[in-house]
């Protein structure tokens, strides 16, 4: 596909991808255009192409083509009309608004964990929203296909994904796997922020990141922003548990919940707390990945973290752990 002669409209320009509204004269039906910002990043765009079967245009970017020259690619996708989410947070959201945009969030990411992909870069600038609130996920550039990865240990700078929404186990610094539940703590990011037009946690560098996500409680949403319920506090909140465990286990549960909210408040005019979850039913068995008994160690290495992110200075811990046979 050639893009000689398509007018280039910017929608978001991060300093690694940027995407264009792309359209040629006499032609009304427009393209994105995904630009690699530099070569690294080009088996991103070409990873992304590669799971264009997997995909589909209801709940996702379809790519189309993938365009080459010497120096970078660009990867043609379906242009449904939608605006990067990350544009609309300019301006705090009308709790209606962001209860439709959540639950269509919700239902995407299900279908693309159905499709047994885990995107593992979920943002705002990944999700684009048209003007009935509809919602289609964009950058696969690191989506797994594998149900259940361990990500091995690297140095901050080199931790793929985006530090900022990236859940505690894809810091590599968990000893856990990364699966679907990994996105859901990056969709509670992505809702947090939606809701109170902040982030959960504000870092300086690298390392200070992922001292936020392994170790740090965010303020509840509630206790940032007077317009956010109660019960919409609590729903992201079980989303940003460091345990996977402790999260929503599937986006179909998340979904009904945020569902109930949006059917209370279009009743009520308010939001009543009820139990969350009850229709969050796994879809597999996957066995807990967690320490038991060791709640004074784990609290030793966390508080030890803590203080070397503080300070800059390493430290020895020496932890002994007694085997009973």
């Amino acid at each position: 596909m050639d893009l000689t002669g398509y007018k280039l409209e910017t929608l978001r320009d991060d300093g690694e991808f940027a995407l264009h509204r792309a359209r040629q004269p006499n032609n009304p039906v427009p393209v994105l255009a995904l630009v690699a910002g530099r070569p690294t990043l080009i088996k991103r765009l070409e990873h992304e192409y590669a799971l264009a079967d997997e995909l589909d245009s209801s709940w996702a970017a379809l790519p189309l083509a993938l365009v080459r020259d010497k120096t970078s690619a660009t990867l043609v996708l379906k242009d449904n009309g939608g605006e990067p989410l990350d544009r609309l947070l300019n301006q705090r959201l009308e709790l209606i608004q962001f209860l439709r945009i959540a639950i269509n969030l919700a239902a995407v990411v299900g279908h693309v964990h159905r499709r047994g992909l885990i995107h593992k870069d979920i943002k705002p600038a990944n999700v684009l929203v048209d003007a009935t609130d509809d919602v289609r996920l964009t950058g696969f550039g690191i989506a797994s296909r594998l149900p259940r990865e361990r990500q091995a240990p690297a140095p901050p700078e080199g931790i793929v994904g985006t530090l900022a929404y990236i859940a505690p186990e894809q810091t590599g610094r968990m000893n856990r796997s990364i699966d679907a539940r990994s996105d859901l703590y990056s969709l509670g990011i992505t809702l947090y922020e939606m809701l109170t037009g902040v982030l959960p946690f504000a870092a300086s560098d690298p390392m200070e990141w992922i001292h936020c996500h392994i170790a740090r409680r965010a303020i509840p949403p509630c206790d940032r922003s007077a317009t956010a319920p109660a019960q919409l506090s609590s729903i992201v909140m079980k989303l940003l548990a460091k345990n996977a465990e402790d999260r929503y286990q599937t986006a179909s549960g998340l979904e009904a919940d945020l569902r109930r909210c949006l059917e209370e408040w279009q009743s009520r005019g308010r939001v009543e707390l009820f139990t969350l979850g009850s229709q969050d039913v796994a879809d597999r068995l996957l066995m807990p990945e967690r320490l038991y008994g060791r709640e004074e160690q784990i609290q030793a290495l966390l508080s030890a973290f803590e203080e070397v992110v503080h300070h800059g200075k390493s430290k020895l811990v020496p932890i002994l752990f007694v085997s009973e046979r």
